[in-house]
């Protein structure tokens, strides 16, 4: 019998959100999971969001729940930078907690985002024999994130695969 390979995902909902604005097409979370798991045995698919109002996003994370994803919340935050007021959530350390505290029970981690403060969890993640594939868009992402990840896909090029219509 021929193992097949485990994979997790790993979507910083936030980076996902304005990938989308900038591309001007939704993404479908059902198409997306079955386009990264199929064929393989998947460990987990954890989406990292902000959310400002819990009733607000209620609907969307309860579908998100329904397709199998595990979401992971923190409250935005409102900080006045001396000019004006900014929203902020930063997921990133519990996107990095997760994957390592999870590292034996995947083969590949797909993580979509375009941060370069993954750059260094990916360089150990590799170190440890795992594969590291990095979904984002150009202008969107660094190039040091690209060159640390043993491949990189373009949401542009798989559009037709997992676009919200």
């Amino acid at each position: 019998m021929v193992k097949r390979q485990r994979v997790a995902l790993f979507i910083d909902g936030a980076n996902m959100f304005y990938a989308q604005k900038k591309l001007g097409w939704n993404i479908n979370y059902k198409k997306l999971y079955k386009y990264f798991t199929e064929g393989k045995q998947i460990y987990n698919a954890f989406l990292y969001t902000g959310i400002k109002a819990i009733k607000d996003e209620q609907k969307f994370m309860k579908k998100l729940a329904h397709l199998c994803y595990t979401v992971r919340t923190k409250a935005v935050k409102r900080i006045f930078d001396g000019k004006e007021i900014k929203e902020k959530c930063n997921l990133d350390i519990e996107i990095v907690i997760d994957m390592f505290n999870t590292v034996e029970n995947y083969d590949e981690a797909v993580i979509f985002s375009g941060d370069s403060d993954f750059t260094r969890a990916i360089e150990l993640f590799r170190s440890k024999g795992k594969v590291i594939t990095v979904v984002s868009t150009r202008g969107m992402i660094a190039l040091d994130l690209i060159n640390a990840a043993d491949n990189y896909i373009d949401l542009k090029n798989i559009r037709s695969e997992i676009e919200k219509i």
